[in-house]
């Protein structure tokens, strides 16, 4: 029997994109139709471990992921993060060939993560080591690790400390399939019954919908958690994953999501066919 709540919590993570995402629900710009909205923020893969045991009602989570909650949550149609011919970057000091690269050690943020379910994908056979998302530069930097699976704004700061892009998995997946490289999305409980999974995906919409069209103000509170990323690269970073795609899916986003599972399932990754449910409003 679904659950009648007046009141819900969304938990995401404290990046500049999800902040811009989430900013007309924090400062209540929009009419939530008397729900409270309350939020939390996490790392991504904390994030991923709380959805395996259904701690929220809606969050943000790894696509890769969502194998693992689907019997407890459903995909939001909006809220994705879509590498659209970019995406997660492996990086070294040095520019590695592929069999240099399976014999060092790649720090990856997460095994939750669609990041290195990409990587699974690209090469099954690296050497891996879990480290906070946010350590895996200065890792690499120093030599702890011989590469780093690079996620948020690092992707966009690499270059400043000397780092080389060895691949793209975002251009990698494109040249692979032609579509977009679904990488986060929003899930909402199943518990919470049809009527309030339909109002909470149209509230999310309306907020990622008001940022696009409020950019600035919207910015402007996004810059508050974009881990001092100069103003313009954070408007590039927002830019790369808050935008259409992450108002609906498209057909295309859909297909990648779909063709990723089916390949972790071919290669083994992930043990059985996955049936994709979204919330249609």
């Amino acid at each position: 029997m679904a659950v009648k709540l007046k009141e819900i919590t969304i938990a995401h993570s404290p990046d500049s994109d999800d902040a811009f995402m989430f900013y007309a629900l924090a400062k209540n710009k929009i009419d939530t139709g008397g729900l409270i909205v309350n939020q939390v923020l996490k790392d991504i893969q904390s994030l991923n471990n709380d959805a395996l045991e259904g701690k929220y009602e809606v969050s943000a989570i790894s696509i890769a992921a969502f194998p693992r909650v689907a019997d407890q949550y459903a995909l939001m149609p909006c809220g994705a993060s879509m590498g659209y011919k970019y995406g997660p970057i492996v990086v070294a000091r040095d520019q590695l060939s592929a069999d240099e690269l399976l014999e060092g050690t790649i720090a990856i943020p997460g095994k939750l993560t669609t990041a290195y379910l990409t990587l699974r994908l690209y090469n099954d056979r690296l050497q891996i080591v879990e480290m906070p998302f946010d350590q895996i530069l200065a890792a690499v930097q120093s030599g702890q690790a011989d590469a780093g699976l690079i996620i948020h704004e690092g992707q966009l700061t690499y270059k400043d400390i000397g780092l080389k892009k060895i691949v793209d998995l975002g251009e990698w997946w494109f040249e692979e399939t032609g579509l977009p490289l679904p990488l986060g999305g929003n899930v909402v409980r199943k518990d919470l019954g049809p009527a309030l999974m339909k109002q909470v995906s149209r509230l999310l919409r309306e907020a990622i919908v008001y940022s696009l069209e409020h950019r600035q103000e919207a910015l402007a509170y996004a810059m508050t958690y974009a881990r001092d990323l100069p103003h313009q690269q954070a408007d590039r970073f927002v830019g790369m994953y808050v935008n259409d795609f992450t108002v609906d899916y498209t057909a295309d986003g859909r297909a990648g999501i779909e063709g990723l599972f089916r390949r972790a399932v071919r290669k083994g990754i992930i043990p059985a066919p996955v049936e994709v449910e979204f919330v249609e409003a």
